[in-house]
């Protein structure tokens, strides 16, 4: 018999644990396992700029946190080596978004992730953003 996979590697859940900056924003992460990640956010009133729309930090720092979520998921302490974004469309406050990391590879210490941050509509999923991650395996820090 197959065991199912948990959500969380212990790894993952360690670090969910000690994220007060995600907690403080309320973003929850579904799965972390194997290099990927699942998280979800709501666009609150403290994330809108002037022009009624998402704060673009706020959107970077939540697919940071799930790419952080899926490149820490094996276990060593892996960093940001660099990251970079593209925003696709805008949030709105009250838009759950949903942002998913998949490892694209490995290399030594070196990753790339990709997360796509999107939303759910009647009519399917808009994407919001998409951002790719650089990661650095440091062991500890």
């Amino acid at each position: 018999m197959v065991e199912p996979e948990p959500a969380l590697s212990d790894a993952a859940k360690a670090m969910l644990d000690a994220d007060v900056a995600s907690a403080t924003l309320g973003i929850t992460i579904l799965k972390a396992w194997d290099g990927q990640a699942v998280a979800r956010m709501r666009v609150t009133e403290q994330m809108v700029n002037g022009h009624g729309i998402a704060h673009g930090g706020y959107i970077f720092l939540f697919a940071d946190t799930t790419f952080a979520h899926a490149c820490n998921s094996y276990g060593p302490i892996t960093v940001a080596a660099g990251a970079d974004i593209s925003f696709v469309a805008s949030a709105r406050l009250g838009d759950e978004l949903v942002a998913t990391a998949e490892e694209r590879t490995r290399y030594g210490r070196n990753g790339i992730y990709d997360v796509t941050v999107h939303r759910e509509t009647a009519e399917g999923r808009d994407v919001i953003a998409e951002f790719r991650g650089r990661s650095r395996t440091v062991g500890t820090i």
